[in-house]
């Protein structure tokens, strides 16, 4: 070989070394939001969104909250809703990290379409309580009562979580009730009892302890056979999966754990 070709050679070898140097700092520098490549160590940053369950709101909003806190330079948004809508627009494309929802067969839906990323975890369960107005005017006392004469009962929709599940008591009580009103989320059900235009609305015990002083609550045997899981998983394409990893850490820690207990969900 002569000393040109020599040099020749030297000199690609030492600029093949430099773009393969460029090409792994630019991989470092460029990976996704919340992640450094490689590393399980990187501080969360930027927006994380989390698509929930409505019954889920108050004890989201504090986590989210208490989220930020911790990692300055974060936000969490969020999108509550129905279960069975929140996976429909999942599955139909729309920008989310997170789903948690109120139902293993509402994440059904999103996994059946292998939107999620790795399996979903249950990080609480959450059980049936009938509200009623303030004071109880009507006397409720049992689920049967709500099927008496004349009685607005309000309902979620059998397609939403709350509304499965409230079929599901009903049937292990053999009881038959039509409603005023389907609800498409347990919220919506909740509000028409506190804007007065329902008697009562078969929701979440956690939706009662929201609300307060608007409604009062009334516990029956058959909520015990309709108890809800909770799923939570990071979806397939996530925007800024480690962020998102860190918010459902965070949801499933002890401290989370404690935020949702005193909203009145039970142990997974």
């Amino acid at each position: 070989m002569t000393r040109s070709a020599h040099r020749t050679r030297r000199i690609l070898q030492a600029a093949g070394a430099s773009a393969s140097a460029l090409l792994t700092l630019s991989a470092c520098s460029s990976s996704d939001p919340g992640t450094s490549a490689g590393s399980s160590s990187a501080k969360p940053s930027g927006t994380v969104t989390v698509f929930a369950a409505a019954s889920l709101e108050e004890s989201f909003k504090t986590l989210g909250k208490q989220f930020e806190k911790e990692h300055p330079g974060t936000k969490v948004t969020f999108n509550f809703g129905g279960s069975d809508t929140l996976a429909a627009s999942i599955t139909g494309g729309a920008p989310a990290d997170v789903f948690a929802a109120a139902s293993t067969k509402t994440m059904a839906i999103v996994t059946d379409e292998q939107d999620a990323a790795g399996t979903p975890a249950t990080f609480v369960r959450n059980q049936l309580e009938i509200a009623t107005l303030p004071g109880n005017p009507d006397r409720i006392s049992s689920l049967k009562d709500l099927t008496k004469p004349g009685l607005k009962v309000v309902l979620c929709d059998e397609s939403v979580p709350c509304g499965a599940a409230a079929r599901k008591a009903l049937d292990a009580g053999g009881l038959k009730l039509t409603p005023v009103s389907y609800e498409q989320d347990v919220k919506s059900a909740l509000t028409k009892v506190e804007l007065k235009e329902a008697d009562a609305a078969v929701v979440y015990k956690t939706d009662v302890r929201a609300a307060g002083d608007k409604v009062e609550g009334v516990d029956f045997p058959e909520s015990a056979e309709a108890v809800n899981d909770y799923p939570i998983a990071l979806l397939e394409n996530a925007p800024n999966p480690g962020t998102a990893k860190a918010f459902i850490a965070l949801v499933r820690s002890a401290e989370g754990q404690k935020v949702l207990s005193r909203a009145g969900f039970l142990k997974p």
